[in-house]
């Protein structure tokens, strides 16, 4: 995917404009989600869910929560567990919001709009926390990390999805021409705007590495920290256990 072409380049992460940025592409999100990646996206969130192996009755916290897809997959897959989502994006949220209710799972899940590096819930009031490809979106990762490590009890749970690169040669090759040109244009001319999917693999470029993140991960109080490969390399599982 050219990543040390990409990551040479700076990324603008600036909350107001990410913000922005995702208010406006909400209408069609979750349809090229579902397009872009094959309907992959389901079973990426699925195993993520399945890896926290969550108590009956767990609390949740979901960052990035956007339109609530993992939350939502999350309350449906792990018994009586229920989960907050936090977003900054007021226009996810408020689809979040409809998705929640037309499952009838307003009971179970509590929408919240706030910054993932200032978590508005309790110390050690989680049982687990989940980002699905969100945490490349955040100006500087280390402090997430450390918010999630604060709400979290000791011996709780992280699940985060993020995009990776494919390592065999002629798929590294082929996904990155459509990482790089393919996706931009679909999510273009679906999302209508001009810039967001260009963002995507502009910002998985300048995303640390597998090795890296799981560095900064175990730096903030977890053990146990591991990236797992998900189809090929194109989305990476990273689970830990907080200390």
């Amino acid at each position: 995917m050219a990543a040390r072409v990409m990551m040479a380049t700076a990324v603008d992460k600036t909350p107001s404009r990410i913000a922005g940025m995702f208010d406006a592409i909400a209408p069609r999100y979750d349809l090229l989600n579902h397009l872009l990646s094959a309907g992959l996206d389901r079973r990426w969130r699925d195993r993520a869910v399945d890896a926290l192996g969550l108590a009956p009755g767990s609390r949740v916290v979901d960052l990035c929560t956007g339109t609530g897809d993992l939350a939502i997959a999350t309350v449906r897959r792990a018994d009586r567990a229920s989960v907050v989502g936090v977003d900054f994006a007021g226009e996810m949220l408020r689809l979040a919001a409809i998705k929640v209710r037309g499952g009838g799972l307003g009971g179970r899940i509590r929408l919240a709009r706030g910054d993932a590096a200032r978590i508005p819930l309790a110390d050690r009031s989680c049982d687990a926390a989940t980002v699905a490809f969100g945490i490349r979106n955040v100006a500087e990762p280390q402090p997430v990390l450390a918010e999630i490590a604060r709400v979290l009890r000791p011996g709780g749970r992280l699940a985060i999805l993020e995009f990776g690169q494919p390592r065999l040669p002629g798929i590294k090759t082929l996904y990155a021409w459509y990482f790089r040109y393919g996706l931009p244009l679909i999510g273009r001319l679906v999302s209508r705007h001009q810039s967001a999917y260009s963002y995507l693999p502009a910002s998985v470029g300048a995303f640390p590495p597998p090795p890296e993140f799981v560095r900064a991960i175990g730096s903030e109080g977890f053990t146990n920290v591991r990236a797992v490969s998900l189809t090929l390399g194109i989305v990476y599982l990273y689970t830990a256990d907080r200390r």
